[in-house]
């Protein structure tokens, strides 16, 4: 009777930085040697791992890609007790193009290498710009033979176009897919991911090991999740998801059929936590490799600053959230109430910095320009007189945008900004003032969405939070009628729609992209409809001068949604642009 194979396959479900490629690199080695001690003999690391992804036009930069390559031999040479290989993804160059490959590293040298043949070029990859894709015998479309056993390293997209990618290495002799990956989340991402495995497991008959990245990076949250399907296309190893991970399973080759003997599964998050844990640890990620320790906001007493102040305790610990109540004439007793309450729950500083003299000083120098006084005629601007008290409004957000800048510039502390996406679609919000900030968790979270996520908060607590703090949001905030009291008795619904209302009509427009009729057809109201799309389109220059936020949907607002700022088209019936 035959010895049967087996392999221990190790996952190294990492958090790189885009652009330390010797912090990577000391991760990388950290990483061999936790599988070598569980006796591993390969250790699949995410797609460009020691570069981090996305690296975007870095990889324009040949200095760039030669210290990545330099770091590969430096890994190659931490493997040559030929006890655990490595599989490991970085960009490379070869004939002045550059490639985003993965390099197959063991008994101290670099034993093979592979070139990703399909460049996503949507959304918020943009590869076909700074790539080349791979041809030839370096294609992930040839497999790999090591320790006597066929391998096919597909790459990340690689699978989800071509339905038979894994079928066509199997062709060719593969037996095992080992697939480096860099999946950034979204809410339907992880049910996403499974499925294509399992189809391309099904079509080709083989095993596949999916490694994904964990971590923030800019806009994007990377939430691991990696896993692996049998042959059949059955689920059998779950990493863990939304943290990093050296997930280990084992697999044993009966004829010619590998199967998992042992993986073990981890429970992957869905829903509120999904989406509240993700704004949470893009936010922690965004400020720590940016070199900051702590963030200030202004905590309004409102439900979106509340959020941000529980995202922000819980991404860093609310020694390092500093929160500032900054009142005027027109903040009611309540708002006052509930952010002191908010930020006691919390655990958070708190201060009031009123500014109330500041507003009144600059509101008396432009007066003369602006209000009723007399001045000199060169000086007197038109004004359109239903927007009359619109720059008064305006003064109160930029002076609160001003005292929070200063006060971040002073303490060293990152401005954390707190609009929701219904409020940056349709430009409810002010440039150099309540849209200051170096990030915005809430960034592509609706407003409906953010009253889910605060009600989930409230009940429950995030698994890698650092401030175990129950129920800390008040439920007056919740329960109260949203407004920015920039005026007596303002809501937000006098010059809105209903937010249910707002928030419906706008993913019709940005997520489904539909017209104003088939909208209008949807049975909602036509004046809401073409309203909506109007203030949708001109708050455009607002939203590419907005600070960076973590993704959630399909379509948030950046990289994923390229509008222009000029923009004369509109479907509304009868409309011209004038």
């Amino acid at each position: 009777m035959s010895r049967k194979q087996r392999l221990r396959i190790a996952i190294a479900q990492l958090n790189p930085c885009v652009g330390d490629i010797a912090g990577n690199l000391q991760r990388a080695k950290q990483t061999l040697l936790q599988a070598a001690a569980a006796k591993a003999d390969i250790v699949l690391f995410p797609e460009l791992f020691l570069s981090g992804y996305t690296p975007e036009d870095l990889v324009l930069r040949p200095a760039f890609v030669q210290a990545c390559e330099q770091a590969a031999q430096d890994l190659a040479a931490a493997t040559r007790k030929g006890e655990t290989a490595i599989l490991i993804g970085l960009p490379v160059a070869r004939g002045g193009l550059v490639y985003n490959a993965v390099m197959l590293l063991d008994s101290g040298e670099i034993i093979a290498e592979r070139h990703k043949t399909d460049l996503p070029n949507y959304d918020e990859f943009t590869e076909k710009r700074v790539f080349t894709a791979g041809r030839g015998r370096f294609a992930t479309s040839r497999p790999v033979l090591w320790r006597n056993c066929l391998l096919g390293l597909p790459i990340c997209e690689d699978l989800w176009n071509d339905g038979k990618f894994g079928q066509k290495l199997a062709a060719k002799g593969a037996e095992l897919l080992l697939v480096a990956n860099a999946s950034p989340y979204s809410r339907d991402k992880p049910a996403r991911r499974l499925q294509v495995a399992a189809e391309q497991a099904r079509a080709s008959g083989l095993p596949l090991i999916y490694a994904n990245q964990f971590g923030g990076q800019d806009e994007l949250l990377f939430d691991g999740g990696s896993f692996a399907v049998d042959g059949s296309g059955k689920y059998v190893a779950q990493a863990r998801h939304f943290a990093e991970d050296l997930a280990i399973a084992d697999w044993e080759k009966s004829g010619a059929v590998w199967r998992c003997v042992k993986g073990g599964k981890r429970r992957v998050l869905q829903g509120e936590e999904a989406d509240y844990t993700a704004c949470m640890l893009g936010l922690r990620d965004y400020v720590g490799k940016s070199g900051f320790k702590k963030v200030l906001l202004g905590l309004s007493g409102g439900i979106d600053s509340a959020l941000c102040a529980t995202m922000a305790a819980d991404a860093l610990g609310a020694e390092n959230v500093q929160t500032i109540m900054l009142p005027y004439r027109y903040t009611s007793d309540d708002s006052l109430k509930d952010a002191e309450h908010c930020a006691k729950n919390l655990g958070c500083d708190y201060i009031i910095l009123p500014i109330e003299k500041a507003v009144e000083a600059a509101g008396a120098a432009l007066a003369p320009l602006l209000g009723e006084e007399a001045a000199p005629k060169k000086l007197r601007l038109a004004a359109k007189p239903a927007e009359d008290n619109v720059w008064r409004e305006n003064l109160q957000s930029r002076m609160r945008g001003l005292f929070l800048m200063a006060l971040s510039n002073k303490s060293g502390a990152m401005l954390i900004t707190t609009g929701n996406k219904s409020e940056m679609a349709v430009g409810f919000a002010t440039l150099y003032g309540d849209m200051n900030g170096g990030f915005n968790p809430i960034k592509d979270v609706y407003k409906m969405q953010v009253y889910a996520l605060s009600r989930w908060r409230n009940s429950c607590l995030p698994e890698s939070g650092k401030n175990n703090v129950a129920a800390p949001i008040p439920p007056n905030i919740i329960a109260k009628a949203p407004s920015a009291e920039l005026s007596a008795g303002q809501r937000d619904e006098d010059r809105l729609p209903p937010y249910p209302l707002l928030d419906a009509v706008l993913q019709c427009f940005i997520e489904e992209e539909m017209d104003c009729p088939a909208i209008i057809a949807a049975g909602y109201p036509q004046d809401v409809v073409e309203r909506v799309e109007h203030l949708l389109y001109i708050a455009e220059y607002k939203r590419r001068q907005a600070a960076p936020g973590v993704k959630l949907g399909p379509k948030a607002f950046g990289a994923m949604r390229r509008y222009p700022i000029v923009n004369g088209f509109r479907t509304a019936p009868g409309f011209c642009c004038q």
